[in-house]
């Protein structure tokens, strides 16, 4: 089986073309493997491109501990990226079918500009309906916290500085807290200037990456809510620079989307 090692804004993925290639029954297991850094390929999820009936393409997003995700803002650059450079499609705007419904991305020179579709304050994946500074607990310390779906739900939370006590404890706390059902993803953001936000993000079934589409896409939509910034912000992660833009009402995320390498794996 053929993959392909790529990374957006350092947030990397292992893609397999499903409509060409054969895939494991076991997918779970499968991505666990593959995404092992030690014993496999190495990467913070696997995609697989699929047919679809609705859309161009269906994107399955598995993280590295096998868990299926709704959608990856990162990981659709890289698809879109793919399935044209490999002249699998000619057209350069796209419609992808995701379980966060249709994401339609678009190939803008070099780089590759999302319609990332509308912010959701209310969601299944959080019991207290539209939470816009709430204050919160865990473990003794408390936050003020912002929820928002980007069709997977995210914990945005404003701090004067971001350190790794904060991102690698108090992450998977709040991820696997218990008012989440589904678990939930967790931002750390400093607001720079009205232009500008700093963030880290814990990716619930993945750890802390370095870079998160949906999490810059939600922390751009908080930074509005919360009055911290315009509605058209740089966000700095650690991987790189994502520019997000929330419109009259869908979010627009724009970065790069790279290759790494390309390689064979035997499928057992």
């Amino acid at each position: 089986m053929r993959f392909t090692k790529m990374q957006g804004t350092g947030n990397d993925f292992v893609v397999i073309n499903a409509i060409s290639e054969r895939l494991p029954s076991d997918l779970n297991a499968f991505a666990r493997g593959i995404a092992d850094r030690k014993f496999g390929v190495g990467c913070d999820q696997v995609l697989i491109i699929r047919k679809s009936d609705r859309a161009d393409f269906r994107m399955q997003i598995l993280n590295n501990d096998g868990s299926e995700v709704e959608m990856c803002g990162n990981g659709i650059r890289c698809l879109a990226k793919y399935v044209h450079d490999k002249g699998i499609t000619s057209k350069t705007k796209l419609e992808v079918e995701t379980l966060a419904g249709l994401i339609r991305p678009e190939i803008v020179g070099d780089k590759v500009k999302v319609d990332m579709g509308e912010p959701k304050l209310a969601s299944k994946d959080w019991p207290f309906g539209k939470t816009i500074k709430k204050r919160f607990e865990v473990e003794s310390q408390t936050f003020e916290i912002t929820l928002v779906s980007m069709g997977n739900p995210h914990c945005v939370i404003f701090v004067p500085e971001i350190t790794d006590r904060l991102v690698l404890e108090t992450g998977p706390k709040i991820e696997n807290h218990s008012v989440f059902p589904n678990r939930i993803n967790v931002e750390f953001v400093k607001a720079i200037n009205p232009k500008e936000l700093q963030m880290r993000v814990w990716e619930r079934g993945t750890g802390e990456t370095l870079a998160c589409g949906t999490g810059a896409s939600a922390a751009g939509v908080a930074a509005v809510l919360n009055q911290l910034t315009e509605r058209s912000v740089t966000v700095h992660l650690k991987g790189g620079d994502l520019q997000i833009e929330w419109g009259e009402k869908n979010v627009f995320m724009t970065g790069p989307a790279k290759f790494v390498f390309e390689g064979e794996l035997p499928i057992k």
